[in-house]
């Protein structure tokens, strides 16, 4: 078992979930149970599954939460590139967390590989 609270990925993707509620506070009302909830889902589903997947018993089973947490953060791409697309997020704040977003995942994947 690890101490998902020491783990880098966690942290950075903790960090990450925040910086996505402080951006999406700036996004039009009527998109509260839109885009708005679907990127917080989403980027909460991170780190969640991080600490999730550390209590598990085995590697394989960690490595599962952690292929988990890559998916909702390509989910979280996407929808920071709509987000853009709709002009709900300026271009440079995307790409910030897009580059960030990046950095949680190839630190996830190469963990992952540990693993396995």
């Amino acid at each position: 078992m690890h101490q998902f609270k020491e783990l880098l990925i966690w942290k950075k993707s903790r960090l990450f979930c925040s910086k996505i509620y402080s951006i999406t506070a700036t996004f039009p009302n009527e998109e509260k149970f839109g885009i708005i909830n679907q990127l917080r889902r989403a980027s909460v589903s991170i780190p969640s599954n991080i600490a999730e997947g550390s209590s598990r018993n085995s590697n394989k089973d960690f490595a599962r939460f952690l292929e988990i947490a890559i998916g909702s953060a390509y989910e979280v791409e996407t929808q920071l590139l709509i987000s853009s697309d709709l002009g709900f997020i300026n271009e440079s704040n995307a790409i910030e967390l897009i580059n960030m977003l990046e950095e949680i995942t190839k630190m996830t994947s190469r963990f992952r590989a540990t693993l396995l």
